[in-house]
């Protein structure tokens, strides 16, 4: 693939997994031009996302929810990161999605909102060598 390829992350409320993809994108592979977004983005990201990123020296304070457009899905690699709303579930605006299905760390404790953070790092990290191939 082509340096500077966009990669969308979406979920439902982009508050929370579809952000700490794009945080991690953006440490681990600044070649690419990230975004994320929702289809019923929340007014501001999960403040325990925040912190749990924060302590692996990543800061997304800047981030901001933003809603999904078409222009973003027809000119980006799409991730899905999992639904939780099935009637706005992004994978059914997207033909070509690549589908996580990550838990949702809205409502969960802290300890769980790390084990999600671990587990999309993994993810972003095997996506970014499947996209330098």
């Amino acid at each position: 693939m082509t340096k500077g390829k966009k990669i969308l992350f979406v979920c439902v409320e982009n508050a929370g997994r579809s952000q700490m993809a794009e945080g991690f994108l953006r440490k681990y592979a600044p070649q690419f031009d990230v975004i994320s977004a929702g289809t019923k983005p929340q007014s501001q990201l999960n403040s325990h996302v925040i912190d749990v990123m924060k302590e692996i020296g990543i800061d997304i304070t800047e981030q901001k929810p933003k809603e999904l457009t078409n222009e973003m899905i027809v000119q980006s690699v799409t991730v899905n990161m999992g639904c939780m709303d099935k009637e706005s579930c992004p994978a059914l605006f997207v033909d070509d999605v690549i589908d996580w299905n990550i838990s949702d760390p809205k409502d969960k404790d802290i300890e769980q909102i790390r084990k999600i953070r671990d587990e999309i790092k993994n993810k972003v990290l095997n996506l970014i060598k499947k996209l330098d191939e």
